[in-house]
């Protein structure tokens, strides 16, 4: 049976307080909808840049797998790390018809005007990630323009992985000897059977 799931998160451990503030307004708003049985995902003392959250991974399999059909949140920075997180996260219970609701915002993409609003900000990450390719295309012709080697500088030592390859050694000991891998050993050597 699917859910109502609600998401809460302080930074600190000595936030206690505004993680029961955020549970007390998300409970009243759950409990003025009707709603009774709902599910609580929490991180405690973990900031919201964090990439691992133990209550936000635990909510996320739940969604994945199901349980959940509508998620509400406090605001947008109790839940998101950033915008690109947060439009990924909406693109994702967008997929798996799970409703969002931030009470901060105002924001329930329930509504036709939540749906608008997530539309808007979901066009405007496309749009900025459209930028930010074409300003890095823009940058790299820019480059070769002037005449600028592109990609990291080879720190091979070519010369000594060729010599100790005319003298037999394995490519495991040209690598030892020339304190690089044996696949920088092999590129190595098949770029000068290339060229």
């Amino acid at each position: 049976m699917k859910q109502v799931a609600i998401y809460l998160r302080v930074s600190t451990d000595k936030q206690n307080n505004g993680l029961e503030a955020q549970e007390r307004a998300l409970k009243e708003f759950c409990r003025l909808k009707g709603t009774e049985k709902l599910q609580i995902y929490q991180d405690n003392g973990v900031s919201g840049a964090k990439e691992k959250r133990q209550g936000l991974d635990a909510l996320m399999r739940a969604a994945n797998d199901g349980k959940i059909d509508t998620l509400i949140v406090y605001s947008f920075s109790r839940f998101a790390r950033s915008t690109k997180h947060l439009i990924s996260a909406l693109e994702e219970f967008e997929r798996l018809g799970i409703k969002f609701i931030s009470l901060s915002e105002n924001i329930d993409t329930g509504t036709a005007m939540g749906k608008a609003v997530f539309t808007i900000l979901s066009a405007i990450s496309q749009l900025e990630r459209e930028l930010i390719v074409e300003r890095v295309k823009n940058g790299l012709k820019n480059a070769k323009a002037k005449g600028k080697k592109l990609g990291r500088s080879k720190t091979r030592n070519s010369n000594l992985i060729q010599e100790l390859a005319k003298q037999k050694y394995s490519q495991r000991r040209i690598a030892t000897l020339a304190g690089c891998s044996k696949t920088t050993v092999f590129r190595e050597l098949l770029s000068k059977q290339g060229g």
